[in-house]
This record gives structure tokens, C-alpha cells and sequence, in this order.
């Protein structure tokens, strides 16, 4: 069975209803950019390849963030990585360049190519009165399984690349951009999107979500309440391998603050959960969650603004709840769902989860499948 969305599959996660890409760019204006590394095959050469690597953005809006940023919030769930930028977005609870993923190696890198596409934009970083510094958001993922990951094939201009074709619309998923080289639940993972609305009555809101999964092993994995990990062909899955991280990317356009948003971020730890995962001590789970619907300039008109806020109401937040529990879940799934198997460095093959297989386990009644009983 060629890959496919966890939708395309006949199965449904949750309740609320996606919206009409069912991807993070259902909120307007978010943009995501993808460019993809793969070249070499064979044996290992550090520095040289085999390369299955790559570089994914994800830009806010179009327009240029230094100058409006918005507002934001990062969490660290369990802080095994190597992720940079998050102190400033803690302290000032402002997005103000958009967001690279790329590996682990490769964040120095990528900064650096932040960095320049900034100061192309904004010429005066650095030099005029105000504006002393930018704050450039990267996180990673370790693919050195496939990847040689000593090569650091992510250059600025790689990154440069990925910033000008970031588009609205449907997302690229599975082994693209900063997902080419990584794993989930011991098969082939990569980039995984959904989003969620909510209800008019609850503002009608648009809450989305963008994975780099990177993290679990074969017999963790749970789709749709059925631990199908434990009864999937173990032959399609590598060696158990360290656990690894996983990126999580929330955008909304629901007015919120950055308090706000960082409750938000705290609740992918539960969608996380519904596939498996137990958040190890050597994993890296990192989320930045941004709002779309207020920018803030970065040479205010006044020392006063007025800006629309979401209450901290029950039913209001707890809806924003659910849409991150249900984005995040879908995501890592359709990370999962929507890969292709790649040969990597050393012959090392991760293996696109058995679709066919996974459907069947899912359509058995509970009862049939072994440790089901009663359920």
C-alpha cells in the first residue's frame, strides 16, 4: 500500500473536526518550506556522506517577522537536545525570525543561515540603535542512523532555499525536509502535520501542528487506542535503537498571550502519550507554539497598546486543550503514515510502516486481537 495520510486510512483521531488541509497551514498565513538532502549510498565516510538529511521552516507570516513579530511561547518537556533560541521567547514571549529544523549537528549552521536571511531583510541588525541582535529559533532531531551526520550538509544556502519556497497549502509529510533521515517507532517517521477547529460557539478558532518525529521503538506505538506496536511484523523495524526527540510546531490564530500559548505547549506532552510515547530520559521534546492574530512591531508607536485577548475560560481553553492533544497525535501518526522506506548510510534501512498490516489490526474486533480481551 502506497503511503498515505492516517485520514486517507479510514481512521479518525478525536473529536474535533480538521480543518480543510488538515495541516498546521489551515491557520492563515503560516507558511512551511521544505528542502531535502539525499544523495551518496554505501558505506559510512564522516564528513562526506552517505546524506539523508535536510532543512524544514516554518514562517508565521510572509511579511518581515523582526519588524512584526508575534507572540509565543516555547516548553521543554524533557530537555535531551540541543535547540536554541528558546531563552529569548521564555523571557519576551515574541517570535521574531521564523523556525528552522534541521539535526543535531546542524543547528550551528542553520542559525548561521538565519542569521544572514535576517540581516539580508533587516539591514540594520547590528548596527542601528535598537536593534543590537536577532533571535533566531532552531530545533533538532538526531538522524545519524541514515545520515552522516558529521557532514553538517545543511548549508545557508540550503536554508535560504527552504525560506523562499515556504508556502501556504498542503504540507509535504514523511521523509522531507528535516524529516528526510529520521524514525519514529522504529519505521521510517519524518514531518507530520494536522490541525483542528473548534466549534463557532468556542470562537471558532484554528489550532495547528507540525512534527519532526524522531523518537520510540516498535513496540510502544498506539493508533487509535490499539497498541498495534506490539503485533506489527517486527522484521519491517530495525534494531532497537537509543530513544530519540521529537520537534513540536503550534500555530493558531486565536488571540492569545504568551502565558496562554505556553499552557498550550504543555498539553503535546499528553497527545504525544496517545501514541505511545514515554517521554525517556535521553529524549529531546521541545515545543514553540505562536499565534498569528496580533503582531507586535518592534518599534512601537506608543508606550500603551490595546489588544483582543482570549479569557482564561473553562470551556475556551479546554477546547484549545483538546485541538493540541488531537493535532499532535495525528501528526506523529501521519508522520508515520505518509514515509517511505530509505536505505541509508552503512546499508541501514528504515522501513516504511506496513500500512496493509496496520489496517488489518485496526478492523479485527478488539476482543480478537491478542491482550485485547474485554476491551
Amino acid at each position: 500500500m502506497a503511503s498515505k495520510r492516517i485520514s486517507e486510512l479510514g481512521l479518525r483521531i478525536g473529536e474535533l473536526p480538521g480543518g480543510p488541509l488538515n495541516a498546521i497551514t489551515d491557520v492563515p498565513g503560516v507558511q512551511v518550506g521544505h528542502v531535502t538532502l539525499v544523495s551518496g549510498e554505501g558505506t559510512l565516510r564522516p564528513g562526506s556522506g552517505p546524506v539523508r538529511t535536510g532543512v524544514t521552516v516554518v514562517l508565521p507570516h510572509s511579511g518581515n517577522l523582526y519588524q512584526e513579530k508575534v507572540r509565543a511561547a516555547v516548553h521543554t518537556i524533557n530537555g535531551y537536545g540541543k535547540v536554541c533560541g528558546f531563552e529569548q521567547v521564555r523571557e519576551l514571549g515574541v517570535l521574531e525570525a521564523p523556525i528552522a529544523l534541521t539535526n543535531t549537528l546542524n543547528v550551528g549552521l542553520a542559525l548561521d543561515g538565519m542569521v544572514q536571511a535576517a540581516i539580508r531583510q533587516n539591514p540594520q541588525i547590528g548596527v542601528a540603535a535598537g536593534s543590537g541582535s536577532i533571535n533566531i529559533v532552531v530545533g533538532e532531531t538526531n538522524d545519524s542512523y541514515l545520515n552522516d551526520l558529521q557532514g553538517r550538509h545543511v548549508k545557508a544556502e540550503h536554508i535560504w532555499q527552504a525560506l523562499e519556497q515556504a508556502r501556504s497549502g498542503p504540507v509535504a509529510e514523511g521523509a522531507v525536509g528535516a524529516g528526510a533521515g529520521t524514525l519514529c517507532y522504529g519505521w521510517k517517521g519524518g514531518i507530520g502535520s494536522a490541525s483542528r477547529r473548534l466549534p463557532e460557539a468556542l470562537g471558532g478558532y484554528t489550532l495547528g501542528a507540525l512534527v519532526q518525529s524522531n523518537f520510540g521503538s516498535r513496540q510502544e506505538l498506539i493508533v487509535t487506542g490499539v497498541p498495534v506496536g506490539r503485533w506489527l511484523d517486527p522484521a519491517s523495524a530495525p534494531p532497537l535503537l537509543p530513544h530519540g526527540s521529537i520537534m513540536m510546531t503550534l500555530a493558531t490564530d486565536a488571540p492569545l498571550s504568551s502565558r496562554q500559548l505556553q499552557r498550550l505547549c504543555v498539553r503535546c506532552s499528553a497527545g504525544l502519550a496517545r501514541t505511545g510515547s514515554s517521554l525517556t530520559h535521553g529524549s529531546g521534546d521541545f515545543v514553540i507554539a505562536f499565534s498569528t492574530a496580533q503582531r507586535i512591531p518592534h518599534h512601537p508607536a506608543s508606550l500603551t497598546a490595546m489588544q483582543t485577548q482570549v479569557v482564561d475560560e473553562g470551556p475556551m481553553m479546554n477546547g484549545l486543550f483538546q485541538a493540541v492533544i488531537e493535532s499532535i497525535e495525528e501528526a506523529v501518526l501521519n508522520s508515520l503514515t505518509c514515509a517511505q522506506t530509505v536505505i541509508g548510510r552503512d546499508g541501514h534501512i528504515a522501513q516504511a510502516i506496513p500500512l496493509e498490516q496496520l489496517v488489518d489490526l485496526l478492523r479485527k474486533p478488539r476482543a480478537g486481537l491478542p491482550g485485547l480481551t474485554g476491551l
